[in-house]
């Protein structure tokens, strides 16, 4: 598998504690897999794959982003869930490449402001972190377009989210939110979940969003009757009006 010259290479789930050194020299790689493992850092020589667009380390040990990794410029998806991490390195900055961050499942308090220097980032996974609220400039992260934040601490809607008007997909199940603001001012939103918080129906949302959570699916159900019936509306006055039994289309001249 290795001397394949594939340029995908999966080590997952074979218990290492180090990544085999002969790896770092297969320059060809663009994708490489080592999740559930037992690593807890990389060789510095990982850097000789500069052509590695993908980099995949779920389920293992790191307490620390290794630093080799952040001289991977040509990264564009970078996936660190369920280590130990609980901060990410000023050196992150040089992945000016990355468009998809995954970090569920650590320890993160707060929110990694280093992130605000990847101007191409638009999927960030920071469920089942210990946050509780979210930096008051995070609109800087224009890019943005998925945010998933669910199984956080946050006990208050953070309200710097809704100046996000490029968000489409937005996940804060699981936290402990009582009060969720009317979410129609942001106009790409497509998906909104907010499942297991205490809050007693869905949110105010636009026409186009799909909605994940308690009273969810009776809300989906009215909007699609609503539309029906509105469409059914159309359709009778439109039959009317060429029937002659309805009001003229246009109205009629006035007399001078």
């Amino acid at each position: 598998m290795l001397a394949s010259g594939d340029p995908v290479l999966d080590l997952s789930y074979k218990k290492f504690r180090r990544l085999p050194g002969v790896v770092c020299g297969l320059r060809h790689l663009e994708k490489l897999y080592v999740c559930r493992n037992s690593l807890r850092t990389l060789p510095e020589n990982i850097v000789q794959l500069k052509g590695l667009r993908i980099l995949a380390l779920d389920f293992n040990k790191m307490e620390n982003v290794p630093l080799a990794i952040c001289q991977l410029r040509n990264l564009t998806r970078l996936y660190l869930g369920s280590n130990r991490l609980m901060s990410l390195p000023p050196e992150l900055r040089n992945l000016q490449s990355l468009r998809c961050l995954w970090m569920e499942s650590n320890y993160f308090t707060r929110f990694p402001r280093q992130l605000y220097d990847l101007p191409h980032l638009r999927s960030l996974q920071m469920g089942d972190n210990r946050l509780r609220t979210l930096p008051p400039d995070l609109w800087r992260m224009d890019a943005l377009r998925g945010l998933w934040l669910y199984g956080n601490r946050f006990t208050e809607f953070p309200r710097v989210l809704l100046r996000m008007v490029d968000l489409e997909i937005l996940d804060l199940d699981k936290n402990k939110i009582e009060v969720f603001p009317n979410l129609s001012r942001l106009p790409a939103l497509r998906l909104f979940s907010y499942d297991h918080n205490p809050v007693e129906g869905p949110p105010g949302v636009g026409e186009e969003v799909l909605l994940v959570g308690e009273g969810a699916q009776e809300e989906l159900q009215d909007r699609v009757d609503r539309k029906a019936k509105k469409e059914q509306e159309a359709r009778d006055a439109e039959e009317a009006a060429l029937a002659g039994d309805g009001p003229p289309l246009t109205p009629p001249l006035l007399s001078l």
